[in-house]
């Protein structure tokens, strides 16, 4: 038996969210909302990724809506161009600020084993888009284990098989998992202008409308950074039998800045 796999060190600790355990339990307690209605059973949750200043409490707001069960399968755009197209982690686990989070290796393997999912790490060392998630869904549940997926830039004709892999990956498994896609909507347009188009985006996440979001978001030009990642998980969450999302939160960078004219949208959202 090989030696066990190192921890992937956090990238953006520090950062894009509290550098130590005590400051992301301080972060934590302030985002989470006070109240909140009963968790509900859910087959993907949408959750953005900037800093936790700006969407921490839409991420946070979203994921108290839902049963975090013992796995989730984490789908997010590549940002820093590194790996191949499809790459999982299936290295050691995911090492936070006080806590180390595992990987589902039997979840991982499946993947892998299909042939489309390539193992790598390049593509998660310096990636922000899973890591600031994963600090929340350990506070809903400390045994949570994840499966992260980075993908690159992808056709529309890719997206299904890779959503069918996903699913029949997910309902080989003996428990529950929760997929969690990872993006941010519109990007440095006015405030305005990124509430319009995001509507767009957000109906066909409603509609569990795989291909209608990525022409939707192609044809209307929409910088909507993982909508590779939620079409793929749509693609797979509609295999699995959802039929409906619903949008928890939605809002702008504006919001904390105060400035209205460059923002970057932000969405929580529940497919079920």
């Amino acid at each position: 038996m090989g030696a066990p796999s190192p921890p992937r060190a956090p990238a953006v600790a520090g950062r894009f969210y509290p550098g130590s355990a005590a400051e992301v339990q301080r972060a934590l307690a302030a985002l989470f909302p006070a109240e909140a209605p009963p968790p509900v059973e859910a087959t993907m949750a949408l959750c953005p990724h900037a800093g936790w200043i700006y969407s921490g409490a839409i991420c946070a707001e979203t994921l108290a809506r839902v049963h975090v069960p013992g796995t989730c399968l984490m789908l997010g755009p590549n940002h820093t161009g590194l790996g191949p197209a499809v790459s999982l982690w299936r290295g050691g686990p995911w090492a936070l600020p006080g806590a180390r989070v595992p990987i589902d290796r039997g979840l991982a393997e499946r993947l892998v084993a299909s042939g489309a999912f390539t193992p790598d790490e390049a593509a998660h060392r310096f990636e922000h888009c899973l890591e600031v998630i994963v600090p929340m869904l350990y506070a809903r549940n400390p045994d949570v284990r994840i499966v992260p997926v980075v993908l690159g830039p992808l056709a529309l004709a890719d997206a299904p098989d890779l959503g069918a892999i996903v699913a029949d990956a997910v309902a080989a498994g003996d428990e529950p998992v929760l997929l969690v896609v990872s993006s941010d909507m519109s990007h440095y347009v006015p405030a305005d202008l990124a509430r319009r188009k995001d509507a767009l985006a957000l109906a066909r996440i409603e509609a569990v409308d795989p291909e209608g979001l990525f022409r939707t978001v192609v044809a209307h030009e929409i910088s909507m950074c993982g909508f590779v990642p939620a079409t793929v998980g749509l693609f797979a969450a509609r295999r699995l039998g959802a039929t409906r999302g619903t949008i928890v939160r939605y809002g702008t960078s504006g919001d904390t800045s105060g400035d209205l004219d460059r923002v970057v949208g932000y969405a929580g959202a529940l497919v079920r």
